[in-house]
Formats: structure tokens, sequence, C-alpha cells
């Protein structure tokens, strides 16, 4: 099983699958590569997200939780908000327009130098300047 590559622009990372989420890891490869629009979160406090509307990969609650740390990656598999990818980078309560939410954690940036640095980034980004491309790899 190989680690995750996430790109924000020039902004790049390393991930490791979290080991808790098997059928959620299993859920996320399917979608691979993700190639999408990374948007700063309007409920959830320092955190941004990746959109996926109506889609449902048909995920039950694994190894779940309403607040994801920084550099955690946990997807919300629908239900009462749309199903969407959170990925914050401070302070973050997975929540919507409806109220809190849980989503299950599929795996944790590798920390480097200036990984915390580059996470505040994204945030600022999204923040300040719109939505930011994002892509997510697996690699070997």
């Amino acid at each position: 099983m190989g680690d995750l590559q996430i790109r924000v622009g020039d902004l790049h990372f390393t991930a490791r699958w979290d080991p808790e989420a098997p059928r959620t890891r299993e859920a996320i490869r399917n979608m691979l590569p993700i190639e999408r629009q990374l948007i700063h979160c309007r409920w959830t406090g320092e955190s941004t997200w990746i959109p996926l509307g109506d889609f449902r990969p048909g995920l039950d609650w694994e190894n779940h939780t309403s607040h994801p740390a920084p550099g955690v990656l946990a997807i919300y598999p629908g239900g009462i908000s749309e199903c969407e990818i959170f990925f914050p980078y401070g302070g973050c309560t997975t929540s919507s327009k409806v109220g809190q939410l849980a989503a299950n954690v599929f795996c944790r940036i590798v920390p480097d130098e200036g990984w915390e640095d580059r996470l505040r980034e994204i945030g600022r980004r999204c923040l300040w300047e719109g939505a930011q491309p994002i892509s997510i790899v697996e690699v070997d």
C-alpha cells in the first residue's frame, strides 16, 4: 500500500493511510486520482473542503470524528449534507448548515519541515484568493 501525494497549487504533502479505516481507505482508493477544487469551509472553522455533491461512496461510520486535527483528511459520506472531504489547517469542528457532522478519517499528513506553515498557507489562499486546485494520488 503506497502513500498519498497531495498537491494544492505549488504546495506538496505526503500522507499515510490510516489503518483504522480499511473500508474508507478502499472507497477513497476507488476515487483516485482526485482532481478537484479545494475551498474554504463556511461552517467548520479553520478547514478547507472538497465538495463531492450528491456522490455517495457507500460508507458507514468508521474511525469517525467531528474534530479532525490539522493535516488529517476525513470524508463525510453524505446524508443530511452533501458528501465532502475535510482538510483542516487549524481548529475544526466538522459541520454544515444543518449542524455538526462526523467524518471518517482516512489519512494523515506525514510531518516534515514546514508542513504546518504550508497547511496554514492553504487556508489563507482558500479564504482570500478563492478555490485552489487539489490533486490526491497514490504513489508507491
